[in-house]
């Protein structure tokens, strides 16, 4: 009989390319996911790991293992959330992933609301970026992902994923008070093609989406400073060194040496998407944080 744990930890070794990269994901010690893996080749009597540099891949049998029988971790994951649902269970271990600022504005009072509620479910927070979460997700690491998605830029979500819309976000163009644009009511690209921006790195959603805005200027956005926190943005802005995109969601209060001024044309708008396998949706755990996180539950639109 082929264990399942052992299987996932396979799984894991094949996500991660290493034991050690696997173990850390899993919560395990590497010897114990290397033991599991070794009695699964006694299982099966074939050997699904080769050692390739310094990390390992899998062999071809184990390709082949790892591909039929990750349809039965499958089907076990949805045999499990038909069962609670059918017994009423909120129970369990929730791991959620989400991105900075929906960590602050929305997942910390969201959370705390849905343990009050459920106090046998039990709850894992970790930040990450929103293509790293989706594949935390996919690859079975974690039951539920909060990702965002600016206008038109696409983000890739695998199709056995389900996508659950839970919030509208804006940002603002963030300026020092004594910015000649501050006493605008709204300003547009069209006025801001001469600024120095405070972005995020190159290759985030954020920075892609701030680029897009310029489409129709003949112009690029001018980056004067990179800084991959937000409250790192807005220290630069008040120490008027740039001006910053800088999103509603999460933000603290601002002082009265930043003015916050709305955008148009386009206007900064991003979607918080909530991600869970598919496999997950009878999970009365994961329908549960759903139903905390929409927008009803937060008091948002």
């Amino acid at each position: 009989m082929i264990d399942l744990a052992a299987l996932r930890s396979l799984s894991a070794v094949d996500t991660h390319g290493s034991v050690v990269a696997a173990a850390d994901a899993l919560g395990y010690t590497p010897s114990a996911v290397s033991q599991q893996v070794k009695r699964l080749e006694r299982q099966t009597g074939v050997t699904l790991l080769e050692r390739v540099g310094r990390g390992v891949m899998l062999t071809e049998d184990g390709r082949h293992l790892l591909d039929t029988g990750g349809r039965l971790l499958d089907d076990l994951e949805q045999v499990e959330s038909q069962l609670h649902r059918r017994a009423g269970v909120v129970a369990g271990h929730l791991r959620i992933a989400a991105f900075s600022t929906a960590m602050r504005g929305l997942v910390a009072t969201a959370v705390r609301g849905l343990l009050d509620a459920h106090p046998d479910l039990r709850v894992s927070l970790v930040e990450h970026e929103p293509w790293d979460t989706i594949d935390l997700v996919a690859t079975g690491q974690l039951e539920l992902g909060l990702v965002h998605t600016w206008g038109d830029v696409a983000i890739d979500v695998p199709d056995h994923l389900v996508r659950t819309s839970v919030a509208q976000d804006v940002a603002d163009v963030v300026v020092h008070r004594d910015h000649p644009l501050a006493r605008r009511p709204r300003v547009t690209p069209a006025d801001l093609v001469d600024e120095g921006w405070i972005a995020t790195p190159e290759g985030t959603i954020c920075r892609q989406w701030l680029g897009r805005m310029y489409d129709g200027t003949g112009r690029r956005p001018r980056i004067a400073h990179v800084a991959m926190e937000f409250d790192s943005h807005l220290a630069l802005v008040r120490a008027g060194l740039g001006i910053a995109l800088v999103p509603r969601l999460g933000r603290a209060e601002l002082d009265d040496q930043l003015v916050a001024l709305p955008a148009h044309d386009p206007v900064p708008t991003r979607e918080v998407v909530a991600v869970h396998r598919s496999t997950l949706a009878d999970s009365p755990a994961v329908r549960a944080a759903l139903a905390a996180l929409s927008p009803g539950a937060q008091g948002r639109c």
